[in-house]
């Protein structure tokens, strides 16, 4: 190794730690969300249920819960004619249900904040949300303001944008 190439990778792994997790996740080309559930069926969540991806990202959205089907499920007028929670750039997305272990992925290019839930778990407040990018990109849309079309328990389980981009990611512990 010359170097030249041992400076470059020594600064670049000094980006990554002084930038913290926020920049190690927006580095990334590829990211998973799992669906979970305890193992009794009372509880499901995304996890992480909060992520920051830069533009270009794919997510896979695997189902880990052995017990439940899910799905992930955009906030999106042509989707159940549900108030939009995605950037008004960006195309909605549902992957219908999942059995255990099987996958969807999406790949999320407009910048911005992105509200998905899961269809039969959305009153149990199994929601998550994606930010891409960050504000100063051309584009941004930040979190919709409005919430009539969202039980207040789901609306409440959203992390703030704000704290997704501060952290990188937020996750849930589970709870029995």
């Amino acid at each position: 190794m010359t170097g030249i190439n041992r400076r470059s990778i020594l600064l670049e792994g000094g980006v990554t730690a002084a930038l913290g997790p926020p920049f190690f996740a927006l580095a990334q080309t590829r990211m998973e969300v799992e669906m979970r559930g305890t193992s009794r069926g009372e509880r499901t969540w995304f996890d992480p249920v909060g992520l920051a991806v830069a533009p270009g990202t794919t997510i896979r959205f695997v189902n880990r819960d052995p017990g439940n089907s899910h799905t992930a499920t955009t906030y999106h007028p042509d989707i159940f004619d549900r108030e939009r929670r995605i950037p008004a750039a960006a195309e909605p997305w549902d992957s219908g249900f999942l059995l255990p272990e099987k996958s969807f992925e999406v790949t999320l290019t407009a910048p911005g904040v992105y509200d998905y839930y899961c269809l039969p778990h959305e009153m149990a407040a199994m929601v998550g949300r994606l930010v891409v990018g960050r504000p100063v990109d051309r584009g941004w849309e930040g979190s919709s303001s409005k919430h009539d079309d969202i039980s207040a328990e789901a609306f409440a389980a959203l992390p703030a944008a704000e704290d997704i981009l501060a952290n990188g990611r937020i996750v849930l512990e589970e709870r029995l």
